[in-house]
C-alpha cells in the first residue's frame, strides 16, 4: 500500500496545506539518547519547493530538533488525514535551524506570521517522500488553534522570553548543544 517518490508532488502539497497538524521526529546518533517526536500546528508549515519545506518553531520546554539537527541533519514529518480520505503522507530529509540574524531569516520569516514565541525556522531539504493508507488513523473535528502559547509568551516579554531559552533551549536532554547554544 505504501509508495515512495523522489520529491513531494502537487497532491501531495495540497494534502499538506489542508492538515492542521504535523509531527515533526528527529533522533542524535546515540544509541543511548533519545528520539523526540513533536506534534505542530499554528498554520507554520510551507512547502517551498518540491524538495525544500519549512516550519516556524516556537519556544517550547525543549529544543530537541535543533539540536539533532545540529548533529546529523535527520528529520521526518508526518502528516495524517484526521478527516476526508484515509492518507499518511511522510517526508524524509536533511535540515538544519535558521535564526533570527541568520542571512535566509529575512526571506524565510516573510513566509510566515511570526508570534510572539517564535524562535527559529526549521528548514529541510527532502530526498524521500512517503505515502500510506491511514486506514488507522480516526475521525477527528477541527475546532480551532488554541491561544496558550501566544499568552504565555506575552505575559513573559522579550527578556523573559529570552531568559527561558538561556535556561531550556540552549541543549537537548542529552546534552547536545542547539543551534541557540552553539
Amino acid at each position: 500500500m505504501g509508495k515512495f517518490f523522489d520529491d513531494i508532488k502537487p497532491v501531495h502539497q495540497d494534502f499538506i496545506a489542508a492538515q492542521k497538524l504535523f509531527f515533526v521526529a528527529s533522533a542524535p546518533l546515540s544509541d543511548q539518547g533519545h528520539v523526540n517526536l513533536s506534534p505542530k500546528g499554528l498554520d507554520s508549515f510551507r512547502v517551498l519547493s518540491s524538495s525544500k519545506v519549512a516550519y516556524l518553531d516556537i519556544v517550547g520546554s525543549g529544543n530537541e530538533t535543533s539540536a539533532h539537527l545540529r548533529e546529523n541533519g535527520r528529520i521526518t514529518f508526518m502528516f495524517c488525514a484526521f478527516d476526508g480520505p484515509p492518507n499518511i503522507l511522510r517526508l524524509y530529509g536533511k535540515g538544519y535551524t535558521v535564526l533570527p540574524g541568520d542571512p535566509e531569516w529575512p526571506e524565510l520569516s516573510a513566509l510566515f506570521t511570526l508570534l510572539p514565541a517564535t524562535r527559529q525556522i526549521i528548514v529541510a531539504d527532502i530526498h524521500k517522500v512517503q505515502t500510506s493508507c491511514g486506514f488507522g488513523v480516526p475521525l477527528y473535528e477541527y475546532t480551532g488553534e488554541r491561544d496558550h502559547a501566544a499568552k504565555w509568551a506575552e505575559k513573559k516579554g522579550p527578556e523573559g522570553l529570552e531568559a527561558y531559552k538561556a535556561e531550556k533551549n540552549l541543549v537537548s536532554m542529552d546534552g547536545l548543544p542547539t543551534e541557540l547554544g552553539a
